[in-house]
């Protein structure tokens, strides 16, 4: 009798074997069956082991695995005890090496990951097809494959590894027809092979392209339906947000600023769990008036209410969302001090910007980091929330390769040392200097570990710093100084960098403005009516470093906003 075809057979409603025609092609029932693919082999599992039948139902091989999947071009990606490996037909295996996870191979590579958490691909005889590694690798579609660096970060290589237009984006598709789905700061778009958009236009979602059109959502919640060029063919839905009212909502965002503001003086995320009365007492409001509160904060997603459906009697408990968790006093991120800050200290100058645009300059008087000598309280507060930003904002920096090529780093204007702290913590090779206003410097403490690897200088990084090493760090420090200040603070840093700069490194870490994306201008207006700083770009980074004998090497994104610029000694690189 000729064996049923497998690629007619289907698997049955209970996925405990496969049909032909609507009838058994086997006897045997397994807990689970997966389909037949080429050479005419599935996947099944049975009693915790699984492994791959024929077509009568037989087993192909006597291994057992705990996982195993299809065959693509020649092999099935199965998991072991351990770890995960690609087999041929009968069982045995393509390498020798155990991934942590394995996918399946398409034209003649296959992503994979180690058990370092690293992505790579192998080539068809099972080994790495470049040297490279990542943290995230999908899967090869006409010779090409996403992947993502440790910073979010994503771009295109070829089937060598190696980068097919050197553009990076903060998600990324593959190619299909010629275009690629891709996300910059501004939104989705598409763009060409050569990793630029194919217009100018951003969406809050965008499909492939079909034939010519894609259909994309805008921003404002509207469908439509755009050509190559980014036009617009065919409206699919009106837009669900109008402009009139997300304008109106802007310009109440106060509303958020103060309400944020009670919740933090009344200490009501620290109260929680509790019910409607609970919250009430512990805060000294009353019910009726806390409960429009708890509306407020529910709307902002900091807060939720709870029931439980065995017992509708029994009263709702609110309590904090994650989000919500952040405005806790005793959260490792804990942003309460910078609820009251930012609702205390700002309005005036941010009242005043009209004025300030109209005269071209801001007259600001005695600088905010002098004023702030005048009170020993408001200093601790505000660099208890700058530690609570260095944190959460400078996880990821610690990690980054280059620290271990240096000996001595240097913070310059490093707050109360929480981005030094983690740099010694993270590499016990080094050794650190905080310079910092002595006021400043004297709130700094350090865990016994790493202190006697740290030297705090008192010191002011507006006049020659006296001090030297292979590693200085301004850590959003220049944004704070208009451009001859920011120049000043260069030429210190480029004089402090030993030995004579030929391997000494500046690490510059700020947000980057965008030469045509609005993305960071409200900061940068803060900056104006506050401190008299600004935000810059990359172009204008590159002038006032090139001013003070440096030049950028490269730009590390850490996150949507914030990047390290590695610089160096123009006559050294």
């Amino acid at each position: 009798m000729t064996p049923p075809d497998w690629s007619k057979v289907t698997i049955s409603e209970d996925k405990t074997h496969h049909l032909r025609d609507g009838r058994p092609v086997y006897s045997v029932r397994f807990d689970e069956v997966l389909k037949f693919h080429a050479p005419g082999l599935a996947p099944v599992r049975r009693g915790g082991l699984a492994w791959h039948i024929n077509i009568n139902g037989t087993e192909a091989y006597p291994v057992r695995f705990l996982r195993t999947f299809g065959f693509y071009e020649g092999t099935a990606a199965v998991a072991g005890e351990d770890g995960w490996v690609h087999i041929y037909p009968d069982g045995g295996e393509l390498y020798r090496e155990r991934y942590a996870w394995c996918g399946n191979f398409q034209g003649g590579r296959c992503a994979v990951r180690n058990k370092n958490g690293e992505y790579l691909h192998l080539d068809q005889v099972g080994g790495p097809a470049y040297s490279a590694r990542y943290a995230y690798a999908g899967d090869f579609r006409d010779g090409f494959a996403v992947v993502q660096e440790r910073n979010g970060r994503s771009t295109h290589i070829d089937s060598r590894g190696q980068l097919v237009h050197g553009q990076w984006y903060w998600d990324l598709d593959v190619f299909h027809k010629g275009a690629a789905r891709a996300r910059d700061d501004g939104g989705w778009m598409h763009i060409t092979e050569d990793g630029m958009p194919r217009y100018a236009r951003r969406f809050a979602a965008v499909e492939p392209f079909y034939n010519g059109q894609a259909r994309v959502e805008r921003s404002d919640g509207g469908l439509e339906v755009i050509d190559e060029n980014g036009e617009p063919l065919v409206e699919l839905r009106a837009a669900l947000h109008d402009d009139f009212s997300m304008l109106s909502a802007d310009m109440v965002g106060f509303w958020k600023t103060y309400a944020l503001r009670a919740a933090a003086e009344l200490r009501v995320l620290d109260v929680l769990p509790g019910s409607l009365d609970e919250v009430s007492q512990r805060c000294g409001v009353n019910c009726a008036w806390m409960l429009r509160l708890l509306r407020a904060l529910s709307e902002l997603h900091l807060v939720e209410e709870t029931t439980q459906a065995t017992d509708p009697h029994r009263k709702a408990i609110f309590q904090a969302t994650g989000r919500g968790q952040c405005l806790r006093t005793e959260h490792p991120f804990s942003l309460r001090e910078a609820a009251l800050h930012w609702a205390d200290s700002y309005g005036a100058d941010w009242a005043a910007l009209s004025s300030v645009l109209s005269r071209g300059t801001t007259d600001i008087g005695r600088s905010w980091f002098a004023q702030l000598q005048d009170s020993p309280e408001a200093l601790a507060a505000y660099h208890r929330i700058l530690t609570s930003y260095a944190r959460h904002d400078y996880a990821s920096i610690a990690t980054l390769p280059f620290w271990q090529s240096h000996e001595h780093v240097l913070d310059a204007g490093g707050g109360t040392g929480a981005l030094l702290e983690m740099l010694l913590s993270c590499h016990p090779h080094l050794r650190g200097t905080l310079l910092e206003r002595p006021e400043v410097a004297a709130l700094a403490t350090w865990p016994s570990p790493i202190a006697q690897r740290i030297q705090v200088w008192p010191g002011d990084f507006l006049s020659p710093w006296g001090r030297t090493a292979d590693a200085v760090c301004l850590a959003k420090v220049l944004h704070d100084w208009p451009d001859n200040e920011a120049a000043n603070i260069l030429q210190h840093a480029r004089t402090s960098l030993t030995p004579s700069g030929d391997k000494g490194r500046l690490y510059i870490i700020e947000g980057l403005l965008s030469q045509s994306q609005g993305h960071g201008g409200l900061l940068d207006l803060h900056m104006m009516v506050s401190t008299s700083g600004r935000e810059r770009t990359q172009r204008d980074f590159d002038g006032l470093l090139a001013a003070a004998g440096l030049v950028l090497l490269c730009p590390q994104p850490l996150n949507r906003w914030l990047n390290v610029l590695v610089c160096g000694v123009r006559s050294t690189v």
